[in-house]
């Protein structure tokens, strides 16, 4: 054991991590089939002695958890592919056709990456009530996709700059246009890197719950996370249905993870490797 420490720190750092994440997703795993009575006899570490699924439905009914989770993938999967495809192009213009001043473009999207969205709340809320788009889905997506691309921007800039010249120039004298190089060369290339940022971009997005607390008041509008703090204050739930919310808030986002895992581990690897 102590030979294993000293050789591989960082994976052995990692499993802790890992093993410290796991343990709280299995306890409100456990308590969300454990019923009130027994919850309050044995505690929350204790295995349930049957499958009690009614918090998980009482749950559902309250908070019209459907409609929610429709909304939070509408949402999370608008933004993750437009914000993809806006920061492929800002990253195209800035990494390969070098335009100018593109030091203070960077820097630019840097800042806007770095501004809290505390921030932002009240130019959002008044720009969207002017504009007619308060309290609507579109009104966030247009959000999250401005906030995302800045991100998406600046990390796919410094990956586009180190793009093989040579590949470029010889589609260009074949006849290539700065469109064909671009979804022809350039977006199949970095097809692992843009995979990951989408990956990233779907499960930020759907964990926000800020600005789609404030531009979304509306019952039917609502995404997941806005219904699952909005019902935790209002005191209503006991401890199974509670465990219950938390398990059906992050469930889908870990599918997705899971599900498109190969893509991320894909865009790691040939990161690493260039």
């Amino acid at each position: 054991m102590t030979t294993a420490l000293r050789r591989y720190p960082v994976l052995v750092a990692l499993c802790i991590a890992a093993l410290f994440m796991v343990i709280p997703f299995a306890i409100v795993a456990v308590n969300a089939v454990k019923s009130p009575t027994e919850y309050a006899q044995n505690g929350p570490l204790s295995l349930p002695e049957g499958i009690y699924l009614d918090g998980i439905k009482d749950f559902w009914e309250r908070v019209g958890f459907g409609r929610k989770l429709v909304n939070s993938a509408l949402i999370s999967g608008a933004v993750a592919v437009l914000a993809v495809a806006l920061s492929v192009l800002n990253a195209y213009a800035i990494g390969i056709g070098r335009i100018k001043g593109r030091t203070w473009v960077l820097a630019f999207f840097v800042l806007a990456n770095m501004l809290p969205q505390e921030a932002l709340v009240y130019p959002i809320y008044y720009l969207s009530k002017e504009a007619g788009l308060y309290d609507t889905r579109l009104s966030v997506i247009i959000v999250f996709t401005v906030i995302q691309a800045a991100f998406g921007t600046y990390l796919l800039s410094s990956v586009l700059g180190q793009f093989p010249r040579e590949i470029i120039e010889a589609a260009r004298i074949d006849g290539a246009n700065k469109w064909q190089v671009l979804w022809r060369i350039v977006v199949p290339v970095s097809r692992p890197t843009l995979g990951v940022l989408l990956v990233f971009f779907f499960i930020w997005t759907w964990n926000e719950f800020l600005l789609p607390l404030v531009m979304l008041i509306s019952n039917d509008n609502q995404t997941v996370s806005v219904a699952l703090g909005v019902l935790q204050g209002q005191r209503l739930m006991d401890a199974t249905m509670t465990n219950a919310a938390a398990l059906l808030g992050v469930l889908p986002a870990l599918v997705f993870f899971l599900v498109f895992q190969r893509t991320l581990t894909r865009g790691i690897a040939v990161g690493a490797v260039r």
